[in-house]
């Protein structure tokens, strides 16, 4: 069927809005409900030994916002007791809810204890349960309920009252299947437009590629060759590929001067909020830098004038986590900057800024693999310094940088598009589920059993459980690997 995106809005303050607003009546056959009232969560463990090949499921093996498991660990690895796992069980991750990591378990194992385990329930179709967890509104209501932090973390106190819009079992399953359906359309479109954009990155790159090997454009002379900006005695006799003949090859830290900052103390409130910016490693991403997030003051400095570099000065990230290390910049400002950049003053030679900034977003990967480290490799100034770089003439060089100037712009341009599109996919698939927490997605049956009716079946088992004699608390691991005990009724 096809969706609009008129169906109402997200309440903000927990539950879907009806598409008649909060007061409207609900569609025939549902009724409302806590999230408390459907379902509960348990705390079966299990400490793994070093023989337990069974998978473990930690927080990085979910997929944020999609409900898909990417990868899996081995139980043997885990030292601690982990909650277990069985299909049909779903997983949600506590730590830092705005990262929505909710799957569906189809494996016997074990997981992370960031995860909140809740087993299947007679009242809600797992994947429904599934769905309602991965939408937006679920999502703003648990962050409203924990304080603002680096690591926020959900309990389950703080979203039992969460409020559902129950439909009958039966029309839970549709929903399901007509949500799987859309969302393999939306998928689908995700999937071309990733196609896109990594077609864009290729392209881009191969471009930068030819132009470093003097194949994107022919040499202009009227400016002298290579060998009127590499002096001879810094040749490298190992070429790394073949270049024309007017070109040579030198590396950085012998054609420029190469400096690594620092960071005053932090203790010495002097030393800071003055009137020299100061670059952070993370400021250095394939960029033009024309401020800073942070400044400093010059009695900070211990050697100003070699410690504020030129408008002109390529900056290189050296470490950093994710992509940041190997990422380049051009500064546009007189600046310092901290021990974690290296700072290449390509501006007080005739060699252009622009040229050797394209030549470091070229060899980006080849520059990341030569740092050395162990948990957080590095790149250090040795490293920098041994980078080669083929050197055009001066007149070839600004043919280079024209080209991929505008090269780049209309990447840029279509990149733009393509994130648009990634967005307006967010918003489909988010109208989605919206319509079809509001009965807004599916007919509704009115041969269905009603939910009124699974909600009193739900509450007088539960009043029987409480009246029944408490059984052993799952709290204490197990000593039996998952799948090989009775589960838990």
């Amino acid at each position: 069927m096809t969706l609009g995106l008129g169906l109402g809005s997200d309440s903000g303050d927990g539950g879907e809005e009806l598409p008649g607003g909060s007061a409207g009546e609900l569609p025939e056959g549902w009724a409302r409900a806590t999230l408390g009232e459907l379902t509960e969560p348990i705390s079966e463990r299990y400490k793994p030994t070093s023989s337990d090949e069974f998978p473990y499921l930690g927080m990085d093996n979910v997929e944020s916002h999609s409900g898909r498991i990417i990868s899996f660990g081995i139980a043997r690895e885990i030292k601690s007791s982990s909650p277990t796992v069985r299909p049909g069980y779903l997983l949600y991750g506590r730590l830092r809810p705005y990262l929505n990591k909710v799957t569906l378990a189809n494996f016997t194992g074990i997981c992370s204890g960031e995860f909140i385990v809740f087993p299947p329930t007679g009242a809600l179709d797992s994947r429904f349960l599934l769905y309602r967890m991965l939408s937006p509104d679920f999502t703003h209501y648990v962050m409203e309920k924990n304080p603002t932090g680096d690591r926020p973390r959900a309990h389950w106190e703080q979203f039992s009252d969460f409020p559902i819009l129950l439909p009958p079992l039966a029309e839970q399953r549709r929903i399901v299947a007509e949500i799987e359906q859309q969302i393999a359309h939306i998928e689908a479109g995700e999937a071309a437009l990733q196609a896109a954009e990594d077609s864009l990155r290729i392209f881009f790159q191969a471009t930068l590629n030819n132009a470093l090997k003097g194949e994107l454009t022919s040499d202009d002379l009227s400016e002298g060759d290579g060998s009127d900006l590499v002096p001879e005695e810094t040749l490298l006799s190992d070429a790394p590929w073949t270049i024309p003949e007017t070109w040579r090859w030198s590396k950085l830290g012998d054609l420029f001067k190469v400096s690594v900052g620092s960071t005053p103390s932090r203790g010495i409130p002097s030393h800071w909020n003055g009137d020299v910016p100061w670059v952070s490693s993370g400021e250095v991403s394939f960029n033009r830098i024309t401020s800073t997030r942070e400044s400093i003051s010059r009695t900070s400095l211990t050697n100003a004038e070699s410690r504020i570099h030129p408008p002109g000065t390529v900056m290189l990230a050296m470490i950093g986590e994710g992509k940041t290390r190997g990422q380049a910049a051009i500064l546009d400002i007189k600046a310092a900057h901290n021990q974690n950049c290296a700072s290449i003053r390509v501006s007080e030679t005739k060699i252009l800024p622009e040229y050797i900034y394209y030549t470091l977003v070229a060899r980006y990967e080849d520059t990341r693999s030569s740092a050395s480290g162990g948990n957080q490799p590095a790149l250090n100034k040795a490293k920098v310094q041994a980078i080669p770089v083929p050197v055009p003439p001066l007149g070839t060089q600004r043919k280079i940088v024209q080209i991929l100037e505008s090269a780049r712009g209309e990447v840029s341009a279509i990149g733009d598009i393509l994130d648009s599109s990634r967005e307006q996919a967010q918003e489909l698939r988010a109208a989605l589920l919206h319509a079809a927490f509001t009965g807004a997605l599916t007919p509704q049956d009115p041969a269905d059993e009603p939910a009124s009716a699974l909600l009193d079946r739900i509450r007088a088992e539960r009043a029987t459980a409480r009246k029944a004699p408490r059984k052993r608390t799952t709290g204490k691991p197990r000593s039996s690997p998952p799948g090989q005990e009775e589960l838990p009724q």
